[in-house]
């Protein structure tokens, strides 16, 4: 199977119909929008009069898990803290399942296609779907007091609820004419369906199987299709579902820390390749050196042209427009042939990345380099109809030497020198059966295109792009240590982890 040769930030067919779709609507979206959260709003007044009674026993908790040995082993932690509030209340004990665990398709953490095995099967005893990331912790107490404010014979979706602050390109421009206008949930706070509006969703999946060719920003496409251009219900806001816990009456609050396992590791350990190319030289190198490059124990610039003022190594593959695959996969050819045994982790950014290698150094300390590891930001291309996952490139993609000689074994290649590298890898590595790591401190775009309430709850360790912003800037303000003259927060609020 062959991706197509186009990247998933680029507005592709699909993603012109939907923004076509969508300035259509708009006349219609903002009073929608505002009447049903109006209903909602009048309806959660009604029912805090008169809570429906439910127990544990009616929610299914699922933990929107991976199967990378780390993050697995803190699902399993929150699925013990779990059961162990639900023992203490004396009350039946929940199901609580782990997303990787659930199906082995390729685009179960989509969750989408997982509704109908839910709807079957937990649809005559359970109440609700309650969805929350590893780092989610739960009060359940408050979360039960939650919940019984909404009657569950309703359709509900609720969350913390995000917003665009400007049309961004994640999104395709979405709403553009007010962008604050659709809301979707932080997934960080949890997340709610009532099993109504799941059976519903089903009966909708089952008629018209899943179109979208990318995924991207997968909190914001589950409420494009939960909201179904105003034919379903829009996000209700939740303000008991929390990130920052500074409020008593939050159900849930969001660990925002940089894990550390031990030691960081070594920056001598992490080989950075930086793609680049002759015409920008002069541009795009000078800000990577003067930000991040020093931070770096290993770094190569990669071109088609040599420049001993960088200097820059020729692989011998000519400079495309687009893709970059078999510049990529030359790289790769390079660290493992080449005269680098000892080192275990290699990082492949753009030249118009922008990293922190010591926050990176923080995050590798919890994987097993003898372990196949792909990280990043996670895409999707083709979920719906069996294709892949992949990392997607201007963010950095991490690989473990493991994963790169498992990959070079393998008989998976360019079809041509500019193919999308990132997807080919994507694809490549799934038929070797490994999976992608999702690491959300990684940006495939700038600061400016995500909310502001998700960033304060994040560590940053990249964001791509210099487009109408100063990256310098840009650098210090979210990603410099300390000793660079930047904030050098290990967590939002200069905490610390040990894992």
């Amino acid at each position: 199977m062959r991706p197509p040769a186009r990247r998933g930030l680029r507005l592709a067919l699909p993603a012109l119909l939907a923004l076509f779709t969508c300035s259509l609507a708009f006349a219609l979206v903002s009073e929608d929008t505002k009447k049903e959260v109006k209903q909602s709003k009048n309806l959660e007044k009604s029912h805090i009069s008169k809570k429906t009674d439910i127990d544990l026993k009616e929610i299914v908790f699922v933990i929107q898990s991976q199967s990378n040995s780390f993050h697995a082993k803190k699902a399993e932690q929150l699925k013990k803290s779990i059961l162990k509030q639900a023992a203490d209340l004396t009350q039946e004990l929940p199901r609580v399942l782990l997303l990787h665990q659930l199906a082995q398709q390729e685009g179960a953490w989509t969750i989408l296609p997982l509704l109908p095995h839910f709807s079957v099967t937990y649809s005559r005893n359970s109440s609700w779907i309650f969805f929350c990331d590893e780092e989610t912790r739960i009060q359940m107490p408050q979360l039960l007091e939650t919940l019984r404010s909404y009657d569950p014979s309703k359709e509900w979706f609720l969350g913390k609820a995000l917003h665009d602050e400007e049309s961004t390109i994640i999104h395709h421009y979405a709403f553009s004419e007010n962008p604050t206008v659709f809301k979707y949930p932080d997934f960080a706070a949890g997340w709610a369906l009532s099993m109504p509006l799941v059976n519903k969703l089903t009966k909708r999946l089952k008629s018209e199987p899943l179109k979208s060719d990318f995924t991207i920003d997968l909190k914001h496409e589950i409420a494009l299709y939960v909201w179904d251009g105003g034919r379903g219900p829009a996000l209700t806001p939740v303000p008991e579902f929390c990130t920052d816990g500074g409020d008593a009456s939050c159900a849930t609050t969001f660990r925002a820390l940089l894990p550390l396992c031990g030691n960081p590791v070594k920056k001598e350990d992490i080989f950075v390749a930086v793609k680049t190319c002759k015409k920008f030289h002069g541009d795009r190198i000078p800000i990577v050196k003067q930000t991040w490059a020093g931070q770096a124990g290993r770094i190569e610039y990669y071109s088609d042209s040599e420049d001993s003022s960088i200097p820059t190594v020729d692989l011998g593959v000519p400079n495309t427009e687009r893709g970059h695959c078999g510049k990529t996969f030359a790289i790769l050819e390079r660290f493992l042939n080449h005269s680098l045994d000892g080192v275990a982790w290699l990082v492949i950014v753009d030249d118009d990345t922008l990293i922190s290698i010591s926050r990176l150094q923080r995050l590798l300390s919890c994987y097993d380099a003898s372990e196949p590891l792909v990280l990043g930001e996670r895409y999707g291309y083709g979920l719906g109809t069996g294709g892949y996952s992949y990392v997607t490139g201007g963010g950095g993609m991490v690989f473990s030497r493991e994963a790169i000689r498992r990959l070079l074994a393998s008989k998976c290649r360019c079809y041509r020198n500019d193919a999308p590298d990132d997807m080919v890898l994507g694809m490549c590595f799934s038929g070797l059966g490994i999976p992608v790591t999702h690491s959300p401190l990684f940006h495939q775009a700038r600061p400016v295109d995500y909310p502001q309430d998700y960033l304060s709850h994040q560590v940053p360790i990249s964001f791509h792009k210099h487009w109408n912003i100063d990256p310098v800037r840009v650098y210090f303000t979210w990603l410099a240590p300390r000793e660079q003259g930047g904030a050098g927060q290990e967590t939002p609020k200069g905490g610390r982890e040990e894992l």
